[in-house]
């Protein structure tokens, strides 16, 4: 073989045939190593989508047409779907009123954790006080606490602090068990910001409040976007506090409990909102989806 003809094998650029072959069948091995895991993720995400799909066309069938027609007809038969029973739910006032008191409370019982964790992450991340580690394993054990051990407590307290069916009640009281989680998953976040950030702040002037604000809230977002979802699902989704410390004061989940206890077969009524009380926080979700795994994986790698 000649110089000239070696150097032209050498040279073969990668989409000759004999350079394709590799890369075709490590395509073809990737995407049958993939195949059993794309397969089940596939099969949980339809296991979850078919009761929302059907919930969401049970809420738009006519009374008349719940008991006689299954939501799957409807598949077919797009005559049979009506707004009717929306407009039926927007027209109850105890629904509404407590729509807007799930608001309300899922609102403040989203921020005020957010902001009380992230000032609290903050000084057991960079700040240096007497019992800080002993403070911090403290915080850490409370994250065992069950709810269910606080609830007759927190029933007496609330009556004698005259809190007791109020909407600052059942705030105070998911603040006060999702500080905890907040504390420990922005803390492990917070301490991978390099310290160099901070000196070069303090150098120039800064204050620790001014620092707090102008450096680690925005590299901390990824966190603080995580911890919202979970906080905002979890008190959005509360049927067991709002039970014991509210009588009057009913979020959506009591709302629909109460139309199923009284009325079981008001399904006209449950199935809209039960699907307005799924969608919301599904759009919170998917609104701040792209945060979520950086804040899973805070603190996992330094």
């Amino acid at each position: 073989m000649t110089t000239t003809e070696a150097s032209g094998l050498a040279t073969a650029p990668p989409g000759t045939r004999e350079g394709a072959r590799p890369a075709v069948g490590a395509r073809i091995t990737r995407m049958l190593t993939r195949a059993p895991i794309a397969i089940l993720l596939a099969v949980i995400g339809i296991a979850w989508l078919v009761p929302t799909v059907g919930l969401l066309l049970t809420s738009l069938l006519l009374p008349s047409e719940i008991q006689s027609t299954g939501w799957w007809h409807t598949i077919t038969d797009t005559g049979l779907l009506s707004l009717e029973n929306y407009r039926r739910v927007l027209d109850d006032g105890a629904i509404t009123s407590s729509l807007w008191t799930t608001v309300w409370i899922s609102v403040g019982g989203t921020l005020l954790p957010i902001i009380v964790g992230a000032l609290a992450a903050y000084a057991f991340a960079f700040l240096e006080f007497p019992g800080r580690d002993w403070l911090f394993i403290i915080v850490v054990g409370l994250l065992v606490v069950p709810i269910q051990m606080a609830l007759i407590p927190i029933f007496s307290l609330y009556n004698d602090l005259g809190i007791f069916d109020t909407i600052i009640g059942l705030i105070l009281f998911h603040t006060a068990f999702g500080l905890p989680f907040a504390i420990f998953l922005l803390r492990n976040f917070f301490v991978g910001i390099p310290r160099e950030l901070l000196e070069a702040a303090r150098i120039d002037g800064a204050s620790e409040l001014r620092i707090f604000v102008r450096v680690i809230l925005p590299l901390g977002l990824p966190a603080i976007a995580s911890l919202a979802i979970f906080q905002f699902l979890w008190t959005w989704n509360d049927l067991l506090i709002a039970l014991t410390l509210g009588r009057d004061t009913q979020p959506i989940t009591v709302a629909i409990f109460s139309q199923l206890r009284q009325f079981g077969s008001n399904i006209e009524i449950i199935a809209p909102a039960a699907f307005i009380s799924l969608v919301i926080p599904l759009a919170v979700f998917f609104a701040f989806q792209r945060y979520f795994v950086q804040g899973l994986l805070a603190g996992s790698v330094k």
